[in-house]
């Protein structure tokens, strides 16, 4: 990025040291979601973030992903969420529907509650797709979740 003599800059960091990081998986297409969780907490842990305060709660489905980050978020004991989940596209419209609506309902709660919301629900053509994606995508979800919980930390010291 570039500096300005002039204008202050904020940037984040991602020192993940002290942050309570909250994580919904949901368990339809499950091997892709615990390659998500793997990921995701790999990188949690290279962030500095520690097993202690990592929640890990699990859910049905993508569809059920932003209900249990809502309830999350509303206890103000998370700094960040992040969202897990595959969705395969398959024959119907169905796969859609259940994109759009779960990534619908993730930007709504973070915009709602004020809580960063890392976005790792996987929309893919096919399994393999989601497999070759599920690692990194997880990691960078922590990434994320860490940057915006220290850059909504320092615009709240403003």
């Amino acid at each position: 990025m570039a500096k300005y003599d002039s204008i202050e800059e904020i940037e984040a960091g991602s020192n993940g040291a002290g942050l309570r990081i909250g994580i919904v998986v949901a368990r339809f297409n499950a091997d892709v979601g615990d390659g998500l969780l793997a990921g995701c907490t790999a990188a949690l842990a290279r962030l500095g973030v520690r097993d202690s305060d990592i929640n890990i709660i699990t859910v049905p489905g993508a569809l059920e992903v932003p209900l249990a980050l809502q309830r999350m978020a509303n206890t103000g004991n998370f700094d960040a969420l992040i969202a897990l989940g595959a969705v395969i596209r398959g024959e119907t419209h169905h796969f859609e529907i259940v994109a759009n609506q779960s990534a619908s309902g993730i930007m709504t709660v973070q915009l709602d509650t004020g809580v960063p919301v890392a976005n790792g629900i996987l929309t893919t053509d096919n399994d393999e797709q989601a497999e070759a994606r599920m690692m990194q995508k997880g990691a960078d979800c922590a990434a994320v979740a860490v940057e915006m919980a220290n850059l909504l930390g320092k615009l709240d010291q403003k």
